[in-house]
């Protein structure tokens, strides 16, 4: 097969293998941080960045849940990496925020972050000071999901059925399980403009 048909048949059996119960628990999750005012704080590297920005963006207007990703504010998030090392870049960022036992920590990556093998490092660090001030930990990860998967209170793992395309699969599958997460009837509270028109056109 080509490289298309493959890419494709591969996601196909992706989506059967998700972990519903996990995906329902995250949702339950992010409900009840709605009930208590909690804030959503989501991290991400790399694609996972530009991924945490727009989930952000969805859960603030379709979800009604205040959120932000602290690789929006670029020139801190680039301050501190230059000035203080890579790994303080998320911890003081939170601790500034005043992260609590409140708020949620949604992590999106491939890896999950390693320190022992020096890989995303500093989205372990988070976890640990997530951890330390008992807020909610949630992620959408890929292969065995490291520090997040083994920390989280939920995390969703896309299973891995082709090693060469662990990395573009994670980062495709987290926009549409977030958009499904989002747009779920227990968190959705704000009818999306172009969805409410075709239905308007529809009728």
């Amino acid at each position: 097969m080509s490289h298309t048909s493959d890419f494709l048949h591969d996601a196909a059996q992706i989506l059967t293998r998700l972990d519903v119960q996990t995906l329902d628990r995250t949702v339950g999750m992010l409900v009840k941080l709605r009930e208590r005012a909690g804030r959503l704080f989501v991290l991400g590297i790399g694609g996972s960045a530009a991924n945490a920005g727009h989930m952000v963006a969805d859960f603030r207007k379709m979800a009604q849940i205040e959120a932000y990703a602290p690789t929006d504010n670029l020139a801190e998030f680039t301050a501190r990496a230059d000035d203080d090392g890579w790994e303080s870049t998320f911890v003081p960022w939170l601790a500034i925020s005043r992260l609590s036992d409140r708020d949620m920590v949604f992590v999106l990556s491939v890896g999950g972050g390693d320190i022992e093998r020096n890989v995303s490092s500093t989205l372990v660090r988070a976890l640990q000071y997530a951890q330390e001030v008992g807020a909610t930990i949630c992620g959408i990860v890929g292969r065995n999901g490291g520090y997040t998967a083994r920390v989280a209170d939920a995390c969703i793992v896309v299973p891995t059925v082709n090693t060469t395309t662990v990395t573009p699969h994670t980062e495709a599958f987290q926009a549409l399980l977030w958009h499904l997460i989002v747009s779920h009837p227990a968190l959705h509270a704000v009818n999306r403009q172009w969805d409410s028109a075709c239905s308007r056109r529809a009728a």
